[in-house]
This record gives C-alpha cells, structure tokens and sequence, in this order.
C-alpha cells in the first residue's frame, strides 16, 4: 500500500516526500512544478489502474478548466523527472494515463533489504533477488548495478575466490554500464574491486575514486573505500581523514574508522571507536575487529567473549573461524585451534578459504614456512589482504622473515610499478 500524505513513498531509486511535495533521487531533490507533482502523486496513488484525463483534470488541476494537451505536456515532464522510469506510465489514447510498477522493482526493493543486512547469507538472499529482477526485466540497468555491487560486497566478505567472484561482477558491470552508461556508482564499484583489488593499480583506483567523491560528495562508500585505499598506499593520515568523515550511521562506515585505527596500532582509540559503533551496526564484521582491538589492547578476557559472539552470530564464516582461532593459538589454546584449522583445511577442498587469513592463523601456532607458503598461495589466488600486509598487526610475527619481505616487496611492485 501507498504511504498516508504526510509520509513518503518509494518509486523505484525515487523518493516521492508527500508532506513537502518533493520527488528525490539518491538524496538528490529533483525540480519538478507543482502541478506537475500533483500529477505524479495522482498516478502514484491510483497504479496500475487509468487515470482519465477528466480525473486529473479534477485532481491536479482542482477543476480548473484546461485542454487535454496541457495534461499531455505535465506529464511528460514528469516522465523527464524519472528518467529510465519515465516508460512506466503509458498513456492510454484519448482517455488517460497509467502508470505500472514493474514486478522487479518489489524484487529490487527486497534485494537491496537484504544486502544492507551485511551478512554473508543476506548478500547470497541479494543476489538472488538482483538475478530474478534482472530476468523479469532485462532492460532495468539498476538490477545489474545492483548485481555488480552485491559481487563487491562477496569479495570483501571474502566469500567466493577472488577471480570467481569477478567473473559475476564482471558481467553484471557491463550490462549496466551498456543499458545506463558509466554512473559514480558504477565507476567507483569498477575502480574498488578491479583496479584496487584485483589489478592493485592503487594510483589510478585513487584517482577514479576522487572523481567519483567530487560526483557523489556524501556518498559513505566513496571515503570508506578511499580510506582502504589510502591505507595499502601507507598514508594512514589521509585513511584516517576519510574515515572519519565518513557518515557514522552508514553500515559500511561502522568499521572503517577501527580498521585505520588498527593499521595505525592505535588499539586503545580503536577499541573506543568500535564499542561506539557497534551500539549502531551490531555485526559479526564489525565485532571481529572489536575483539582484534581489544586483543591489541591486551584485553583478552574481552577479546575471547566477543570473537566467540561473532563466530556465533556468523557460524562457519572461514575468515572469522580462523582469526578466532589465530587468537585462540596465540592465548595458549593451540589445540583448539589447530582443530579449527583441520576443519578449515578439510572445507578449503569444497569452498573457498581466504589464505592470508589461514596464514595468520600458522603463524600463531608456530607453523611458520607453512604460513609462508599460504601467503604466497594468498598471491596467486589473488587474495585482496595482502594489500595491507605491512599495515596489519595480525602479521606482526612474520614481518622479520626473508619470504615475507620478499613477498611484500612483490606486491608493493605492483602498486607502485617503477616508472
């Protein structure tokens, strides 16, 4: 059902605000003439049935007698206001105009529900949704966007092997950039995942993701990701700056500022700052980083309850099952912790299991050339953690070793090529 008057309604990426009169997009309020409103509300109210012309003379023209062009002409200034949603209302010759909600947009909606849940199961709830709105309407570029952004969110949840996983996204990209063209959105998707994750071409993804700050200035996900960026670079100063600007009550912002803080071994301000957030996003993500300040800190009583809570909360997860049990080996629980890393090994031969974090995971049980090998195997499989592998404390007792400077002087090749 529609909103009462004094709420708002959606329309697809649209926000129809009926108290002010207001139609936005993205936060975005978009000029629209009152009458020209007042036809959209009349349509928004009465969809999927025809709204004759007599009937929107009466309604938005209060009765004041005008010809059936000037309504002709209002509405399509409102199909101009929607753009690509513009098709939705049709006009039935000579008696009025319709306007049909496609059965995909309800598909999107729920999607997008679900991927804001940020859990592993609500990404794969997403995607599915996405992928079924995407078959009902193949010319919707918003599904395959919203595929594309969802495919991100697996990588970085380090739920699919990273070439897997581009693949999808790779796909999904381009046919939302064939059916809309290259948006922030989709740009800024491209330049995080491809160019900084898969491609580690730091400089240029920072120079894509600045353009997109300038296009989208308040968009949480830009200084989030710039921040990431920004911290591979080793500037953890301009991390830092973008991760505190960055809009608290945004999910993706929750647990950037910890991270950084992490990065810049300031355990104490990141325990402060994820005891803060979590009060407004409590996830099993953000909670892992909690308890690895607390950790840090040398809290470990604390440390122990909440890694538990988060691998309670995401039971199974191969990245948090095995940074629970790096903890778990280095606090003198080392068979519960290789137990935990048979099991890991045993799901590595059906699923995929992010090696930088089984490395982590050696390294604290003493099993140090085996933590070695997993890291080169983290880079041939294209693990996006080694990005931050001079940064991470989690990496602390293996920075002295040959291989690992090694293998660090590789990957930082690659983001700084020799010009």
């Amino acid at each position: 059902m529609l909103a009462d008057a004094n709420d708002k309604a959606a329309l697809g990426p649209f926000t129809v605000d009926f108290a002010v009169r207001q139609l936005s997009r993205d936060g975005v309020d978009l000029p629209l003439r009152p009458r020209a409103f007042s036809v959209l509300q009349l349509l928004l109210r009465n969809r999927g049935c025809v709204v004759t012309f007599e009937q929107m003379i009466r309604g938005a023209w209060e009765g004041i007698s005008v010809s059936r062009h000037s309504v002709t002409v209002t509405v399509r200034e409102v199909r101009t206001a929607l753009g690509e949603c513009g098709s939705w209302i049709t006009c039935r010759r000579k008696f009025g105009y319709r306007l049909d909600i496609p059965a995909s947009e309800e598909l999107l909606r729920e999607g997008w529900h679900f991927r804001n849940q940020f859990t592993p199961g609500g990404f794969e709830n997403a995607l599915r949704s996405f992928q079924e709105a995407a078959q009902r309407d193949p010319a919707d570029y918003r599904a395959f966007e919203a595929i594309a952004a969802t495919y991100v969110m697996i990588q970085i949840f380090m739920m699919q092997a990273p070439r897997q996983t581009h693949r999808g996204f790779l796909e999904a990209w381009n046919r939302a950039v064939a059916l809309r063209g290259l948006t922030p959105e989709l740009k800024a998707d491209r330049a995080f995942f491809e160019v900084c994750l898969l491609e580690r071409k730091l400089v240029e993804a920072e120079a894509d993701l600045l353009e997109v700050q300038r296009d989208r200035p308040a968009w949480p996900d830009g200084f989030v990701r710039l921040a990431m960026v920004y911290a591979a670079l080793g500037r953890l100063d301009d991390a830092l700056r973008q991760a505190m600007a960055a809009d608290v009550l945004a999910v993706p912002a929750g647990f950037i500022e910890t991270v950084i803080r992490l990065y810049r071994r300031e355990f104490d301000a990141a325990v402060a700052c994820s005891r803060r957030n979590l009060l407004l996003h409590p996830s099993a993500r953000l909670r892992v980083y909690y308890a690895q300040s607390l950790e840090f800190a040398g809290d470990m009583s604390e440390a122990f309850a909440q890694y538990r809570l988060a691998n309670a909360t995401v039971p199974n997860n191969p990245w948090i099952r095995a940074t629970e049990a790096r903890f778990l080996a280095r606090n003198g629980k080392q068979e519960e912790a290789s137990a935990i890393l048979q099991d890991l090994m045993q799901f590595r031969t059906q699923g995929y299991v992010d090696a930088y974090h089984l490395a982590a995971l050696l390294a604290a049980l003493g099993r140090r050339q085996e933590a070695l090998s997993e890291l080169e195997r983290a880079y041939e499989d294209g693990s996006f953690m080694l990005l931050w592998m001079s940064v991470d404390p989690k990496m602390g007792s293996l920075t002295d070793e040959p291989a690992f400077r090694r293998l660090r002087d590789k990957v930082l090749r690659r983001i700084n090529p020799p010009i």
